[in-house]
């Protein structure tokens, strides 16, 4: 940004800049706070035995709607039939 630019922003819009800045380092560290949990209960999970990938698979699919996954599911198994997988 030049100089001239920075020198036409009120000081009103220079603290919207500086609060805007502040929230978003504010909830990059929650994300990582969050991430750091969902990573501890995958590892509680898996001391309980727990398999993690069949757990991340049921909670990615549980957040696709039930019809798109299904459509999902058909074409997989239409791929794996061409492939002679399924038989």
């Amino acid at each position: 940004m030049s100089e001239v630019t920075v020198q036409t922003l009120t000081e009103t819009a220079r603290e919207k800049l500086r609060q805007t800045v502040a929230r978003i380092e504010r909830l990059e560290e929650e994300k990582r706070e969050v991430a750091e949990q969902i990573k501890e209960v995958y590892s509680e999970a898996k001391a309980m035995g727990y398999d993690t990938k069949a757990l991340r698979t049921c909670i990615r699919l549980r957040k696709q709607d039930r019809q798109e996954r299904e459509e999902q599911e058909a074409i997989l198994d239409v791929y794996l039939l061409a492939l002679g997988e399924i038989v």
